[in-house]
């Protein structure tokens, strides 16, 4: 199998160098020049995907639609262009209907976990009608996709919706120990988190939607406080500040 791999940079590099060494034939580009082991270069996106049967776009979703453009005249009909990129529901859409008008197939690549560590074996989620091609071509190279039923946008949807909760997470972790550092309690609080966080079940998520609605008015004036309280300690109140207007939003809303 012919394979294209646009951009090698940290993500890109790591899965073209595992096709190459899966005994895929594999050509890549990346402006900065990048050379990778087993990967024949290729001057431009035109030039590396001229004769590919599949093609890997793994630049950034700000590149995606140039990579596209770019590649598009030289691109045989038929064959399956791949945006494995994080971008927006509605971008892959534009990009599949842009590839459409030239009988050019366009998967929705949704990578599930960091691919440092992992390659081409980092779990992936794929959509489009040409879904099922994607991942009967990539399985047999030592990949693990998984086929998303829908059209192009549904994997990247569930990579980003699930995104809002770990990277919400991960911010919210980040200011309060911030804040607990500033207030000189930072070990007592990193233990309270790992203790709530260590507690959770299935359960926890019913109790977090349904409190939070139930008890809106005296979280939001909680949090109103706590908002405070970082602006005290020179620590900016982003997420803070963020679950203080959602609260408000609740509060105020009408009854259903």
């Amino acid at each position: 199998m012919r394979i294209a791999v646009l951009g090698l940079g940290e993500a890109g590099s790591l899965i073209a160098a595992d096709l190459a060494a899966a005994g895929a034939d594999v050509r890549g580009y990346d402006p900065k020049g990048v050379a990778v082991d087993g990967v024949q270069p290729r001057a431009g996106e035109a030039e590396a995907v001229t004769d590919a049967d599949l093609v890997l776009s793994v630049n950034s979703s700000h590149d995606a639609m140039t990579a596209l453009g770019t590649a598009l005249p030289a691109l045989r009909p038929g064959t399956l262009w791949a945006d494995l990129n994080t971008a927006s529901p509605g971008l892959k859409v534009s990009l599949a209907e842009r590839a459409a008008a030239q009988g050019v197939p366009v998967v929705d690549v949704a990578l599930m976990s960091p691919v440092p560590g992992k390659g081409l074996r980092t779990p992936m989620l794929v959509s489009g009608d040409a879904a099922g091609r994607y991942a009967g071509a990539l399985r047999g190279l030592g990949a693990e996709v998984t086929v998303q039923p829908g059209p192009v946008g549904e994997a990247i949807s569930r990579k980003l919706l699930r995104s809002v909760f770990y990277k919400g997470l991960a911010a919210a972790v980040v200011e309060a120990l911030t804040a607990a550092e500033a207030a000189g309690c930072a070990d007592w609080l990193r233990g309270n988190i790992g203790t709530e966080l260590a507690a959770f079940d299935e359960r926890t998520i019913d109790r977090l939607v349904e409190g939070t609605r139930t008890h809106a008015r005296r979280r939001a004036d909680e949090m109103a406080a706590a908002t405070e309280q970082l602006a005290e300690l020179g620590v900016p109140a982003r997420v803070a500040a963020a679950a203080r207007d959602l609260l408000v939003q609740l509060r105020d809303a009408p009854p259903a």
